[in-house]
């Protein structure tokens, strides 16, 4: 063998190393890589391939660095007139795969030898020998290559390598469907579109299906596909498009009038206003198109002399008799959408209102209220759809068929006990336009017994018997009113109104007592003010002892936040019909009894009252005690309000005391002292005040510039006093203590 590779001088140092471990295979590789180098010619190199195979015939890197020197030299060369060339390179891999059938890579490259050969049979048979010597973990990388050559081919051999290949991973057969949408295959397109709906794994293949079949009528003719859409409709998949596309394959295939009949099934079944859109608007091009048609057939036959109208007139009819009925089947579509919309059966009326079909009309409604159930309605309730079917009746003034429909509604299950009073009060009011007084009565009558505690229908009857009835009857229901406790404060006071005008005060006012305790705050306080205002009114002083005890009742449980109207209410009836000084203990009381944001309003309002009846003097005691209650805030305000009195009584002096008491509160009040120094004082007062000021500035400055003048200021001061001091006569005698000369901040 040595002999048949021309071994040159280069070549001995590797013949040797070969000759002495020839089971080594780095050995085996420096010697090819020499010869490769050496540009010995190709079968140099195979022959020595050839006998380190013999010698190591299970090496994976030996075989497959051979094998791709053995594809080098098919590279270029034409596999038709190369042929025994590339037969030799077969047997080389099928000698390889003799040891290593368990290398994908082998396979690879021998399947991509295969594929660049005439011989497809052959290729196909090493791909599938690949992958049934391998294992499945790793046919992932023998599939690339197999579809490759599989949509190369073409034909029912794609078609069959394609399905192999959805069937080891089925979620990749959009794959498969769109090679056969691109080749045409479109009976098997549909086919697989099928097993993925069924597989629930592509949510649009019902379209696409659709697309299909309504495209390609004829190809798909094999299959069932009047089966096939009926059975995507009825699982509710893109139902509109599926209808279309069924009527459409009809249409393909010449059979207009199977089209018509699906399209009519259609309209009357779609339920979803999308769907039924599409499938109308189909439906009306399908009509134009045969309209179309025989306009044109119409045209030729009067070209020949032969005219017939008929059929022109009945597409004509069909089209119009179609557009028509638009409103009323999308009507049906909403209404099964949901049979339970108030709104859709109103509108629904109202369609056959506009064509004056009276026993349509009625028709609807009465399928309305049998077809809605109260606690499932939308778009309105139970109430307001037979409402609107009584109207339809009053509108026309007929009175009878309005109160049986009237009747039967009140007595029909509905949504809540609001919706029957709803019912009654229509009911109720409408009889009371016509000016049937008792039968009105005798309704709402009924409707207190159904509906016990609407306020809506008591106030009705209540407003009926004071207008219409008798004293005895109105205060009979407003008493009911107040049993069932339905009452609101307006109730009260309109019942107390009503006896008042009917001269019952004493019962008027026990109505307030009543309305009062059902009450609580802050709702009394407004009873209680109309009580107390109506009572002082119709008695005025005559009875002031029962004034004041009802007084003093409405204080007694009255939270001080909602008690000023009643003290001020309590002390006028003091002032006008009582004595000055009880008013004023009331006034006296209410700067207690209010609410804390309100005391300086309160003690002000005092402070008036006491000037008014007693005179400036006396209003100190109420200044002072105010001040020493109040918060700073407040208080300052009272003060400036005690000086501006004694300012007016001419106290100057304690004027300029108070805001000097004022001044340490934190409250700015420098504008007002400042003026009043320039009315009532002299220049010492005006820098007493200044120098109250820096005082309370420098309690209340915060800022570190502000201090720290204040600071230098005060050791300047020091500074000249000390200095003073040092000055003093020897001659006088010194004092007894050295800390005599100190000088303390404040006399600063």
């Amino acid at each position: 063998m040595a002999s048949q590779i021309d071994i040159t001088d280069d070549d001995l140092r590797f013949e040797e190393e070969v000759l002495r471990e020839p089971y080594k295979l780095k050995g085996w590789l420096r010697y090819i890589d020499h010869k490769r180098a050496s540009n010995s010619g190709g079968r140099s190199v195979t022959v020595l391939f050839e006998r380190a195979l013999k010698r190591l015939p299970g090496s994976y890197k030996l075989w497959k660095q051979y094998l791709e020197h053995r594809l080098s030299l098919v590279q270029t060369k034409n596999a038709v007139l190369s042929s025994e060339d590339y037969r030799r390179v077969n047997l080389c891999f099928e000698r390889a795969l003799l040891l290593l059938h368990k290398m994908p890579r082998i396979w690879i490259m021998y399947a991509g030898l295969m594929t660049r050969q005439p011989d497809v049979s052959a290729a196909r048979r090493v791909f599938d020998r690949a992958l049934r010597a391998l294992p499945v973990t790793q046919h992932q990388r023998v599939w690339p290559a197999y579809l490759r050559f599989a949509r190369r081919v073409g034909g029912i051999v794609a078609e069959r390598v394609y399905a192999r290949y959805v069937q080891m991973w089925p979620d990749r057969a959009e794959e498969f469907i769109a090679w056969c949408v691109a080749q045409g295959r479109w009976a098997e397109a549909s086919r697989r579109l099928i097993v993925e709906i069924d597989s629930g794994r592509s949510g649009s293949a019902w379209r696409r299906l659709a697309q299909i079949m309504r495209a390609q009528p004829e190809a798909v003719a094999e299959l069932r596909v009047e089966d096939i859409l009926r059975d995507g409709i009825a699982r509710g998949r893109g139902a509109g498009e599926l209808w279309t596309a069924l009527a459409a394959h009809f249409v393909a295939r010449g059979l207009v009038e199977q089209a018509r009949d699906i399209y009519e099934e259609a309209v009357v079944k779609v339920d979803s206003v999308k769907d039924f859109a599409m499938v109308f608007d189909a439906y009306a091009a399908f009509e134009e198109a045969g309209v179309a048609a025989a306009l044109e057939s119409e045209a030729e036959r009067v070209a020949k002399g032969n005219a017939d109208d008929l059929l022109m007139d009945l597409k004509l009819l069909r089209l119009e008799r179609l557009m028509d009925r638009r409103p009323f089947l999308a009507s049906d579509v909403v209404l099964r959408q949901n049979p339970h919309s108030v709104a859709a059966w109103v509108k629904r009326v109202a369609l056959w209102r506009e064509k004056n079909e009276e026993p349509r009309i009625v028709e609807t409604f009465e399928d309305a209220v049998l077809r809605v159930v109260p606690a499932k309605a939308s778009g309105g309730s139970v109430a307001e759809l037979w409402l609107a079917y009584a109207e339809h009746f009053g509108a026309s003034d007929r009175v009878k068929e309005y109160r049986d429909v009237m009747d039967r509604a009140v007595a029909a299950p509905l949504g809540s006990k609001e919706e029957l009073a709803d019912l009654y009060v229509a009911y109720a009011e409408s009889e009371l336009k016509r000016g049937n007084i008792e039968y009105t009565r005798r309704v709402l009558t009924r409707a207190t017994a159904h509906t016990a505690k609407s306020l809506r229908v008591w106030a009705l009857l209540i407003d009926l018997e004071e207008g219409a009835g008798s004293v005895a009857a109105t205060r009979a229901a407003y008493d009911r009113v107040l049993e069932l406790r339905i009452a609101t404060p307006q109730t009260i006071v309109d019942y107390a109104q009503f006896l008042e005008d009917h001269s019952f005060f004493e019962d008027s006012f026990r109505v307030f007592e009543r309305g009062i305790s059902v009450f609580g705050y802050p709702v009394a306080i407004d009873l209680w003010n109309v009580y107390l205002a109506r009572f002082v009114k119709r008695y005025a002083g005559e009875k002031l002892e029962r004034t004041r005890d009802l007084f003093e009742q409405a204080l007694g449980g009255c939270p001080a936040a909602y008690a000023q109207s009643i003290f001020l209410a309590y002390g006028r009836v003091e002032e006008e019909y009582g004595l000055a000084r009880r008013a004023l203990r009331v006034y006296e009381r209410a700067t207690q009894g209010v609410a804390r944001e309100k005391k300086l309003e309160m003690f002000r309002y005092y402070a008036a009252k006491t000037a008014e009846l007693l005179g400036l003097p006396a209003t100190r005691a109420v200044y002072e005690r105010g001040i020493a209650e109040l918060g700073d805030k407040d208080a300052v305000a009272l003060v400036l309000d005690y000086a501006k009195t004694e300012c007016r009584l001419a106290e100057i002096d304690r004027a300029r005391a108070l805001y000097k008491y004022a001044a340490p509160m934190g409250v700015d009040m420098w504008a007002v002292w400042h003026e009043f120094e320039v009315q009532h004082g002299n220049e010492d007062t005006f820098k007493e005040m200044l120098r109250v000021k820096r005082s309370v500035q420098a309690k209340f400055n915060t800022d570190p510039k502000v201090l720290a003048a204040l600071e230098v200021e005060k050791q300047a001061q020091r500074a000249l006093a000390l200095a003073a001091a040092a000055n003093i006569d020897d001659s006088a005698p010194g004092p007894a203590n050295p800390d005599a000369l100190a000088i303390d901040d404040d006399d600063l």
